[in-house]
């Protein structure tokens, strides 16, 4: 019995050592020929990790009818299994599924800076399940692939520029075009600010305590940050130096005094 039991264990084991050392390389294989066409980090990643289940599944039917069990019936009730397990982690699968629409639509890719399921940061991985973000203050969220796909998706880094408009005000008694002066001169001091698209400095509201500058110029991706909070604080102080205000929301009362007559 031991001797019988022996001569249908060892080409079972066989076949299972080598047939993990197959899937390991050809899972290699495929992320080297992946690579070679330019494809991103994150879906060869992907790709991989998908192409390494189904190769495990495969080769446990081939150990398992290697061993004399009857691979018809295994893999019906590998299919009720499933089917169950299907049902019990229904959540799971839609990440899943989501994930693979996020690796084959790539509305983003890794170090790209995202929006999406009211988180914000820089992408680091996305795996079968989840994607994993990287926040400004160094936090480390990790959202399901379905609730990414589902809901409104923002790509800070989709585009090599971006737009960046700022709303000044200033008061009603202060010098109008002196003060669009100063702001287009600014604007054309910086440095990062780009020639095309034309920058705007417009009046856009006559507002309830000031009259509002809108103030818009375009700037490559990468300097967005560094520009807002750069002209916002010259800005400041350049209307400052010239006794133009910055009014705060402001209301006048009148009071009015009633007499009461006999």
């Amino acid at each position: 019995m031991i001797m019988t039991w022996f001569d249908t264990l060892w080409p079972a084991l066989l076949i299972l050592i080598v047939g993990m050392w197959l899937i390991k390389k050809a899972v290699k294989l495929m992320e080297k020929l992946l690579r070679k066409k330019n494809m991103d980090e994150v879906a060869i990643s992907f790709i991989g990790q998908v192409l390494h289940v189904v190769l495990m599944v495969l080769l446990a039917v081939t150990v398992v009818g290697q061993l004399g069990v009857d691979t018809t019936s295994f893999i019906a009730v590998l299919g009720a299994a499933g089917l169950a397990v299907g049902l019990a982690l229904k959540g799971s699968l839609e990440n899943l599924a989501a994930g693979i629409l996020l690796v084959t639509q790539q509305p983003f890719k890794k170090g790209n800076f995202i929006e999406g399921a009211g988180v914000s940061g820089l992408v680091e991985k996305i795996s079968m399940l989840n994607t994993r973000l990287k926040t400004v203050d160094n936090k480390v969220v990790v959202i399901p692939n379905a609730a990414l796909v589902n809901n409104n998706l923002v790509n800070y880094s989709a585009m090599p520029t971006r737009r960046l408009d700022l709303v000044i005000g200033i008061g009603y008694d202060d010098d109008l075009k002196k003060a669009k002066g100063l702001l287009e001169k600014l604007i054309a001091e910086e440095p990062k600010v780009l020639k095309e698209p034309e920058s705007l400095v417009a009046v856009s509201e006559l507002g309830d305590s000031s009259v509002n500058f809108t103030v818009r110029m375009w700037v490559n991706a990468a300097d967005y940050w560094d520009v807002n909070f750069a002209m916002i604080e010259r800005i400041k102080l350049t209307l400052d130096a010239e006794n133009i205000s910055i009014p705060y929301p402001q209301r006048d009362v009148h009071l009015y005094q009633h007499t009461v007559s006999d």
